[in-house]
């Protein structure tokens, strides 16, 4: 069929032509961003999956739908090398910027600028270029201790207060949570608890891989009331059915049944993995039906795609040691399983393989479901190992 056509682009963020199976949790982040605008407290949402499940894409949604609303945003992506506060202090100063050009909010945003430089000073973070631009003096005594877990809360406590003055609310989306340590984490809650008892027009909307509820837990006991996780699985069948059928047809084309059942047995209903079936079968097809041939042959295409990007994007970023960790993992099957049978298959002790696997948990390539049991963060990873190495 005719690939300019084709409604299906699968890659890192990209929003799928149907949104299916999502709309319980859009619901609630709708209900979030309108009592916070009402000045009316709300928990703030931390979506919890694995990878390929669209986490990335309902953050772009949250913050489309906020915008909506008249929110200023600030979205920013947590990864290994950089930390909390670099990621947020250039969103923090645009947002701060914009507050000051208006009349209302003008005091109340150059005194959190002020704040902003007494921060950047205090923790001695290697953006001069940003601390110049400022243009103003540092405020002292607020946000300026160099503790993170002090001063964070105060210099968002700042912004919201900025934002209040401007008759403005901010929704500040961050994804990629599992990459902070646990000072970081405890930061941006304890940021939140007191925003939230000041009634400010701050929210915030958070995804991660599934070690950030053990991280939400280790940081602050009330981090469980701040924040509701709600987790981001794999579609059900009938929504996993509708994000192919409905952009297939929407293109004057049809698939059959066992057609898309197929799909769905391959890729267990993950949703980066439906765009990717769904992009190939339209592009093997050769008239306007997609069929059951199609998906066969369409599926060698998809495989060597994800292997060639998707799996060994992450499989270059580990150590010969730690990819023997993970094909030892794959040996043992799909699911989660017990940290001493994986060491058994590596014909070492449990104590020996335990910094491989806490380095992969940091990595974010694998996460302990329960004590002592190790599983993949990336579906059908196990699958991939087996053929990148088929000996262990």
């Amino acid at each position: 069929m005719d690939a300019v056509r084709n409604p299906f682009a699968p890659g890192a963020g990209n929003p799928p032509p149907e949104l299916a199976g999502r709309q319980v949790l859009l619901d609630q982040a709708d209900v979030a961003l309108q009592r916070v605008k009402q000045g009316r407290a709300s928990q703030s949402l931390i979506l919890v999956g694995l990878r390929g499940v669209g986490k990335t894409v309902l953050l772009n949604r949250i913050k489309v739908m906020a915008e909506g609303y008249g929110y200023r945003t600030a979205f920013v992506e947590a990864h290994e090398g950089k930390s909390l506060a670099e990621l947020l202090l250039p969103s923090i100063r645009n947002l701060l910027f914009s507050f000051s050009m208006m009349d209302a909010a003008k005091e109340k945003a150059r005194r959190a600028l002020r704040v902003l430089r007494g921060f950047l000073s205090a923790i001695k973070l290697n953006l001069g270029q940003l601390d110049l631009e400022i243009g103003l003096d540092a405020e002292r005594g607020v946000a300026d201790s160099g503790d993170l877990e002090s001063d964070l809360p105060n210099l968002l406590q700042v912004v919201a207060e900025a934002a209040r003055a401007a008759s403005s609310s901010v929704a500040l989306l961050i994804d990629e949570l599992q990459y902070f340590d646990e000072r970081e984490f405890s930061a941006l809650i304890m940021s939140m608890h007191k925003i939230n008892q000041a009634g400010l027009p701050f929210v915030m909307f958070g995804a991660g891989l599934p070690q950030v509820m053990a991280l939400a837990g280790e940081s602050k006991s009330y981090a469980e009331r701040l924040f509701r996780y709600p987790p981001i699985g794999p579609l059900d069948p009938e929504d996993a059915a509708a994000a192919l059928r409905s952009p297939i047809e929407s293109e004057d084309a049809a698939i059959t049944e066992p057609a898309l059942a197929r799909i769905l047995e391959l890729t267990g209903a993950y949703p980066y993995f439906l765009q990717q079936w769904g992009h190939d079968c339209w592009n093997t097809a050769a008239d306007p039906l997609i069929e059951l041939d199609d998906v066969d042959r369409a599926s060698l295409v998809a495989i060597r795609t994800l292997d060639e990007g998707f799996f060994k994007v992450r499989f270059d970023r580990c150590t010969p040691s730690e990819r023997r960790y993970m094909r030892a993992l794959a040996e043992l099957g799909p699911g989660a399983h017990r940290s001493g049978d994986i060491a058994q298959m590596l014909g070492l002790k449990t104590t020996s393989v335990g910094p491989t696997r806490g380095k992969l948990i940091k990595k974010g390539m694998i996460y302990a479901p329960a004590h002592a049991e190790t599983e993949f963060t990336v579906p059908l990873f196990d699958e991939y190992m087996r053929r990148a190495m088929p000996d262990l």
